[in-house]
């Protein structure tokens, strides 16, 4: 835990003084037209939570502090208290696996005041492959009912997009960050190199507490887009995995780092036909 701490300060350090790469609304041009065209594309849903039913028809829970709740607004989900502690991180994962390429859509709305720490969702894990973290991850889920991070990116090949983020340390002024990941446990580099370019999308001055975010996450092939709107806001983000294997079939999983608490709505996945 420590080292994760250490490298998620120095991390969020050199972000915030680095150049902005993107304007106000992240990448525009023929990324922005080309993620239009991808919407227009034949998708068929295949799973949709409205977040206000029992949440444990869908979905199950890493982290034994943490909590899920329905409401009419949609479902809740809350880390544990206590920050820098493992066992107050949660993932709540799909009970279902899905293949090929991707449309995700949910609302997100965040339910914490907090300036630290990271929100995540994954996209397509699957573990490592070996005897102790099977391809199937709910064959082990009993091993991760402390959620340390590193049990994750040592152990499952999945995308990992980091949002309404900040680093290990209180953030004081509009820094926040969006940033792409792809997990390698057949490397045994932890987090180093999982970057994707262009890796990082700062100070989006999105994801206010309580304001109902529209998000939609398409990944193709090895591109992944990330767009994200709000009443006042329409922000894309655009990655191309150029320098790692593919990723093609596994579980969704929405991860709180200790403290940070949000609430999903109308969770949508769909499959190209």
């Amino acid at each position: 835990m420590k080292s994760f701490l250490l490298y998620l300060t120095v991390a969020a350090s050199s972000l915030a003084w680095a150049t902005p790469r993107t304007g106000p609304n992240g990448i525009q041009g023929d990324a922005r037209e080309r993620f239009n065209a991808l919407l227009t594309e034949d998708w068929s849903e295949v799973f949709f939570d409205s977040g206000t039913e029992d949440w444990k028809a869908n979905w199950y829970l890493d982290g034994l502090k943490s909590t899920v709740t329905k409401s009419p607004k949609g479902m809740n989900l809350k880390a544990g208290p206590t920050p820098k502690e493992d066992a107050s991180h949660t993932v709540l994962w799909t009970k279902r696996s899905f293949t090929g390429d991707l449309k995700i859509e949910y609302e997100y709305t965040r339910t914490d005041k907090a300036n630290q720490f990271v929100n995540i969702i994954y996209i397509q894990a699957t573990g490592s492959g070996n005897a102790d973290t099977p391809t199937d991850i709910r064959e082990w889920a009993n091993d991760r009912t402390i959620p340390a991070m590193s049990t994750y990116f040592n152990n499952m090949h999945t995308y990992h997009i980091s949002y309404a983020a900040y680093g290990g340390e209180p953030v004081t002024d509009d820094f926040d960050y969006i940033r792409l990941r792809r997990y390698r446990p057949d490397l045994g580099q932890r987090m180093n190199n999982t970057e994707i370019e262009p890796d990082i999308y700062q100070r989006t001055q999105l994801f206010q507490p309580d304001i109902p975010h529209k998000i939609t996450i398409v990944k193709k092939g090895k591109e992944i887009f990330l767009h994200i709107e709000n009443p006042d806001k329409d922000y894309i983000c655009h990655w191309r995995n150029d320098k790692h294997p593919g990723i093609n079939t596994g579980s969704i999983g929405l991860r709180h780092m200790w403290t940070r608490s949000a609430r999903y709505k109308n969770f949508t996945v769909s499959t190209l036909d």
